[in-house]
């Protein structure tokens, strides 16, 4: 689906974040990427996203070159960027937030309702409040708001950045499974950037390692029993 090759990024010229970062994600599965704050998680997902331009390396989607391709241009390729913090507009409406993602479209009025429609079924309790402000809902509503704009425009592949961060335990475990929903009911491709190690474990196909900037180590979930504790203590 989509492969980093000796990725080197960084916000200043000359002093990278990423320094020769590898990574491959595959279809229909959860490729999850953890570390210790700083080591350029975050950097990693915004350099895909054509945020940052890497200074060296490639990332090939599909085998097509990418690196460098502006946001607009990636959500026409099916690519698609949940951030950290939230994104919701909080003085306008669910609905009105779910609009803003059939903004590439926005003329075609037939899509946009079936569009509306498949979030609401996706997501019944956003049909309930479809006309309050997206500011009242709770944390993990809010995240559902982002999740239904992002799949306005069908993505193909999503790049999330630490999805329950300040969330409540139990609203962290509902988007935990919405994650699971999207790769397992819908067939889509995610990068999962998390500290929450224990839950991004329990729903991850593959996982990678990052430690300054470089790849530590990676591997199928299931080989990672022993990682868990070196992370933890």
């Amino acid at each position: 689906m989509i492969e980093i090759k000796d990725l080197h990024v960084g916000y200043y010229k000359d002093l990278d974040i990423l320094r020769g970062v590898s990574l491959k994600a595959e279809e229909a599965k959860i490729t999850t990427v953890l570390g210790a704050n700083g080591v350029g998680k975050s950097t990693l997902l915004k350099a895909i996203y054509g945020f940052l331009k890497p200074r060296a390396g490639q990332i090939l989607l599909q085998g097509q070159n990418i690196t460098g391709t502006p946001p607009h241009r990636l959500i026409e390729l099916g690519v698609s960027y949940i951030p950290q913090h939230s994104s919701v507009f909080p003085h306008l409406s669910v609905e009105n937030n779910l609009r803003l993602g059939a903004w590439t479209f926005r003329r075609d009025k037939a899509r946009i309702r079936r569009k509306l429609e498949e979030n609401y079924q996706r997501f019944p309790m956003l049909r309930d409040r479809r006309n309050d402000d997206a500011g009242l809902l709770s944390g993990g509503m809010q995240r559902m708001v982002e999740v239904g704009r992002t799949l306005m425009t069908d993505p193909k592949l999503i790049l999330v950045d630490e999805p329950t961060a300040g969330l409540a335990k139990m609203l962290s475990a509902e988007v935990y499974r919405m994650l699971t929903d999207l790769r397992d009911k819908e067939g889509l491709t995610i990068i999962l950037v998390d500290q929450e190690i224990r839950q991004a474990l329990k729903i991850a196909d593959y996982v990678y390692v990052l430690e300054l900037g470089r790849n530590r180590v990676d591997g199928p979930t299931e080989e990672f029993t022993d990682l868990k504790k070196v992370l933890w203590d």
